[in-house]
C-alpha cells in the first residue's frame, strides 16, 4: 500500500512562501494498493493536483473517493478534479449519511451556477454515491472500517487494511474529554475507543491543528492539540504518526518547531517510533507494495 499526501492544511488554502515546506493545499490523501486499487481520502484543494497526475499518467480510469465530511476544506477540490470530466471514467464517492441533504445534493450545491460554471450533473464521468454510517465494507482488495469522530459536522474516520498494512485517517477530531487534551493522562471512555480504532496501525494520520497553549481558546472547534494526537497514537501502539490539518496561520518554521518539541518530550520507551508533520508530496510505502506510483 502506498500513501501520498496532496493536501495537508486545515480550514483554508494557504499558498505562499511561509507554507512551501509542508504545503498550503487542504485535505487530500491518495492510497494505492499492489492490486491497483486507487482510493482518495478527502477532496480538498490538493485534489486538483492529484487529478492532473492521474490524467497525465493515462492509466487510471476508475477510483474511489472517501469524504470524511463536507466542510469546504474537504470538498473544495471536487469541481476541479479532472478525472470527473473524463467520459470513460467511473468514480465512486463515499461520505457520511447525514440527517438532511444527501451527499450528492450537498456536492451539487457547491456547483450551482452562483458559485461555479459547471454543474455536478454536467461532469462527463460516471459518478456514483454511497452514504456511510459506522461499520465495515470492502473496496476491491481493501477492507475499510469507519468510526464517527468528534467534530462540528457529522464526520467519519477511516481504517484501511490491504497489502498486510493498516492505515488510519482521523482528521477533524477533538478530544471527547477536555482534561485528556494534554496527553498526560491515560485515555478513557470515548477517547479510548477512538484510540482502539487505530490499534496497531502502521500509519495513523491524525488531526493535530493546535499547540497545547492554543486549545483552551478553541474548545469545540473540532480539532486536536498535537499532544492528544500523540497520546492516541501511543495508546493505539501505532508505528508512525502523521500530524495533519495544519493550522492555516502556522508557518513552516513554527510547525517544524512544534513537531520537534513533541518528539523531544516523547518517552524513550514509546511505541510511536516516528512522529512527523504530513507534507505535500510525501510518499510513504506500507506493507507489501508492488503497485504503480503515480508520483513517478
Amino acid at each position: 500500500m502506498h500513501v501520498r499526501f496532496w493536501g495537508t492544511r486545515g480550514s483554508l488554502p494557504t499558498p505562499g512562501p511561509d507554507t512551501l515546506r509542508f504545503g498550503g493545499n487542504t485535505a487530500c490523501v491518495e492510497v494505492g494498493t499492489s492490486a491497483g486499487t486507487l482510493i482518495v481520502i478527502d477532496g480538498g484543494t490538493g485534489l486538483h493536483a492529484l487529478g492532473q497526475e492521474i490524467v497525465k499518467s493515462g492509466k487510471v480510469r476508475n477510483g474511489h473517493l472517501l469524504i470524511s465530511h463536507t466542510h469546504w476544506d474537504h470538498i473544495q477540490g471536487i469541481p476541479f478534479f479532472a478525472p470527473f470530466f473524463m467520459a470513460d471514467s467511473h468514480w465512486h464517492i463515499f461520505a457520511p449519511k447525514g440527517f438532511g441533504s444527501s451527499i450528492e445534493e450537498t456536492l451539487a450545491g457547491q456547483m450551482q451556477y452562483a458559485y461555479f460554471p459547471v454543474r455536478l450533473d454536467q461532469m462527463r464521468a460516471r459518478i456514483t454515491f454511497t452514504e456511510l454510517v459506522e461499520g465495515a465494507f470492502e473496496i476491491a482488495d481493501v477492507r475499510i472500517r469507519t468510526q464517527y469522530l468528534n467534530h462540528t459536522a457529522l464526520t467519519l474516520g477511516f481504517r484501511l487494511e490491504a497489502d498486510g498494512a493498516a492505515l488510519v485517517y482521523a482528521s477533524d477530531h477533538e478530544p471527547y474529554a477536555m482534561h485528556l487534551a494534554s496527553g498526560k493522562e491515560p485515555l478513557s471512555g470515548k477517547d479510548l475507543s477512538h484510540a482502539e480504532f487505530a490499534k496497531d496501525a502502521d500509519l495513523l494520520i491524525h488531526d493535530g491543528q493546535f499547540a497545547a497553549d492554543e486549545y483552551d481558546r478553541r474548545v469545540g472547534w473540532g480539532h486536536s492539540p498535537v499532544a492528544y494526537a500523540v497520546a492516541v497514537a501511543r495508546t493505539a501502539r501505532a508505528a508512525r504518526l502523521a500530524l495533519t490539518h495544519h493550522d492555516p496561520l502556522r508557518t513552516d518554521a513554527e510547525l517544524a518547531r512544534l513537531v520537534e518539541q513533541q518528539r523531544l518530550s516523547e518517552p524513550e520507551d514509546s511505541t510511536v517510533k516516528d512522529i512527523f508533520a504530513a507534507t505535500e508530496g510525501m510518499l510513504i510505502e506500507l506493507g507489501i507494495h508492488r503497485g504503480r506510483d503515480l508520483s513517478q
